[in-house]
């Protein structure tokens, strides 16, 4: 079902007539706002209809531990957990208040549609549009569906996130419910043309697309645009650089990648896993799957030796190659002064020959290492721990 916006249409008046044009501006000023107040009631009985009639389970957010529930505290790494907490422990009564206060301005519903039921008659449904029409049509419950819909609707069907509208794949779910405003394209950005639920995305959005000058408040860089400026800050400032924080120990980490790492090693919280489509192969990012999927099946080579016909795919291999073609060792032992052209081969030439001289080991796994800073690294990065798990050998 397509829901489409409504614009409020101008009356004409002649400017001779003064009282006429009073009156316009008037009505022009008041009915925008009337309108708005009966699109918010009609959301708010369109969701709660929804809620009592049918097993959809509102999801308030995705924090630290995992999917939070709407009329609670409680939160669950797992969707299902949160759909079988929200049935047996929140009655009707409870979920009658969702929703109850708030303005539709900034705000939008999260639903999970998995296994869509109708309550009053047990008739399984696949859409949230499919389930307001039978409301309203089959059982007569009072649903609009002359309004913007700012219901997002999620399905966790699979064994990873994916989007049941156009089966893209999703690691995290924060970019799936941003990727759902594609299909929910209430407000449009009319630079961009991007779509959003609700009018505040848009306008989020808007203030990316000014061009000015703005100066970061806690160093000396300046940006063209507010977007670059707040993703200068979120990458180099937020949360001492470290802005990806683990909802159990709020350990902080400066790549999501590694924050997914630690929750499953520490935590033992395995997220989603992403399968590639062209293999057997699985990853737990979206970003290390993007990266295996251009090197290995979309076999893509943009770095060209100028020596010979072969090409790689990233600079490093681009590099390493290249020591064939001017003969440089770079990589020195510190131990017998032995060079090597490639940092690979000096790592397996000192694991193999000197590993009497690797003094620092850590006491998690036993592997040692030359110099205390690079144990220090290796903890932090493999085991989430302090630096006190080291021993001098």
């Amino acid at each position: 079902m397509l829901f489409v916006v409504g614009v409020p249409r101008k009356t004409t008046h002649k400017k001779s007539k003064k009282d006429s044009l009073d009156k316009t501006e008037k009505k022009e000023a008041i009915t925008p706002k009337v309108r708005q107040g009966e699109q918010l009631d009609k959301h708010r009985t369109n969701i709660r209809e929804i809620i009592q009639c049918s097993n959809a389970t509102p999801i308030r957010c995705r924090g630290g531990i995992g999917y939070a529930c709407c009329f609670c505290k409680d939160q669950f790494p797992d969707p299902g957990d949160l759909k079988k907490h929200t049935i047996e422990q929140h009655d009707d009564e409870s979920k009658s208040t969702f929703m109850k206060g708030k303005d539709m301005y900034g705000y939008l519903v999260k639903v999970d549609i998995t296994a869509l039921q109708c309550k009053l008659c047990s008739k399984e449904i696949e859409t949230l549009e499919q389930i307001m029409d039978h409301l309203k049509d089959i059982h007569n419950r009072n649903i609009s569906t002359d309004i913007p819909n700012h219901i997002l609707p999620f399905k966790f069907d699979t064994e990873y996130l994916r989007c049941f509208m156009c089966h893209n794949v999703f690691n995290r779910f924060k970019a799936l419910q941003e990727h759902m405003h594609t299909h929910y394209r209430n407000y449009l950005c009319k630079v961009c043309d991007a779509g959003f639920v609700n009018r505040h995305l848009l306008l989020c959005h808007n203030e990316g697309h000014k061009i000015g000058v703005f100066a970061c408040e806690q160093c000396t860089e300046v940006f063209d645009t507010l977007r670059k400026k707040k993703l200068h800050q979120r990458k180099i400032h937020d949360g001492l650089n470290k802005p990806h924080k683990c909802g159990y120990c709020d350990e902080r980490f400066k790549e999501n990648c590694h924050k997914i790492e630690h929750l499953a090693k520490v935590h033992g919280v395995v997220g989603p896993l992403i399968k590639c489509k062209a293999c057997d192969r699985t990853f737990a990012t979206q970003q290390t799957w993007l990266l295996h999927t251009k090197k290995y099946h979309l076999m893509q080579r943009q770095h060209k030796c100028t020596r010979c016909e072969m090409d790689f795919f990233s600079k490093r291999e681009l590099t390493d190659h290249m020591v064939k073609h001017t003969g440089t060792r770079e990589y020195r032992c510190e131990m017998c002064f032995k060079s090597y052209g490639r940092l690979k081969t000096l790592k397996e030439h000192i694991r193999r020959l000197h590993p009497e001289e690797r003094r620092f080991k850590c006491v998690d796994c036993c592997q040692s290492f030359d110099k205390h800073l690079a144990l220090k690294c290796h903890i932090s990065a493999k085991h989430g721990d302090n630096v006190l798990n080291a021993t001098n050998i």
